[in-house]
């Protein structure tokens, strides 16, 4: 069953997750702390490389079955041009400036 965006938990996560879904690469990167990371199946990656790689050259999309951790964990189904549909988990660290500090994903 997936989640509705507008009903994800975070409001972080959420703008995150509208960002992916609407290829807005500039409203994605204002909700980033300065210096964020990220990682992908538990190796650090360079950040601006792989959002560009994985995400707005190949018009990633996520649509969110489950939410844990006050939603910011997340269970989606992930597709891009490059790799199709999979299942994934996506964790996040966000600041007490609501900005995204970290957030990591891989498949679930």
């Amino acid at each position: 069953m997936t989640i509705q965006t507008a009903k994800l938990s975070d409001p972080a996560v959420r703008a995150f997750v509208n960002a992916v879904n609407a290829h807005d690469r500039e409203a994605f990167m204002q909700l980033l702390a300065p210096g964020a990371t990220m990682a992908d199946d538990g190796s650090d990656r360079e950040l601006a490389d792989w959002i560009d790689r994985e995400i707005f050259t190949t018009h990633g999309h996520l649509e969110v079955d489950k939410e844990s951790r006050g939603g910011r964990t997340l269970v989606a189904r992930y597709r891009n041009d490059t790799w199709g549909e999979m299942r994934t988990r996506w964790d996040f660290t966000v600041g007490d400036d609501g900005r995204i500090s970290r957030f990591e994903t891989g498949e679930a």
